[in-house]
């Protein structure tokens, strides 16, 4: 029976080690991570900066015209309370805008956590880490669209 117990011990030993989370920066200094939403795909860089967001070669508030989608990516930055202390550069491909807003910002929330482990917390709270899996539901043959149903009339 000792030598279950001793194993129990290395079990949590190794769960403890498991559990914490390490940093993860490139010879450059950067982080990296992939941020998803509905069709959109953003591969998101972080960096010590003066606050620079980059998002497909320009200014993020050029990209992202609408206010709503601005602070939709700037909210991981504001909740972290790490603003104007990292330069941001993404590139990000498919959907719509507000998909691609949704991506960049989860991508962000993912890098910064590689970046500094410690802001894991204050993010998981936020939501900004978790994937939100909702996709658009594909058109059925012998509907109108997902759902709807060709107009009914008796005549």
């Amino acid at each position: 029976m000792a030598d279950l117990s001793s194993l129990k011990e290395l079990g949590t030993a190794s769960e403890a080690a498991a559990s914490a989370h390490v940093r993860k920066v490139d010879s450059l200094g950067r982080s990296y991570a992939t941020g998803k939403r509905k069709n959109a795909v953003a591969r998101v860089w972080v960096k010590p900066g003066s606050g620079k967001i980059i998002v497909n070669g320009k200014e993020f508030a050029e990209y992202f015209a609408r206010p709503v989608l601005q602070m939709i990516l700037r909210q991981p930055i504001v909740a972290a309370a790490r603003d104007g202390q990292f330069d941001i550069v993404a590139t990000v491909a498919g959907g719509g805008l507000s998909g691609q807003a949704g991506a960049v910002r989860h991508g962000l929330s993912k890098a910064l956590t590689y970046f500094e482990p410690g802001l894991r917390s204050v993010l998981k709270k936020g939501g900004f880490l978790t994937r939100d899996s909702r996709v658009v539901e594909r058109k059925k043959y012998g509907k109108a669209k997902a759902r709807r149903s060709f107009q009914f009339s008796k005549r």
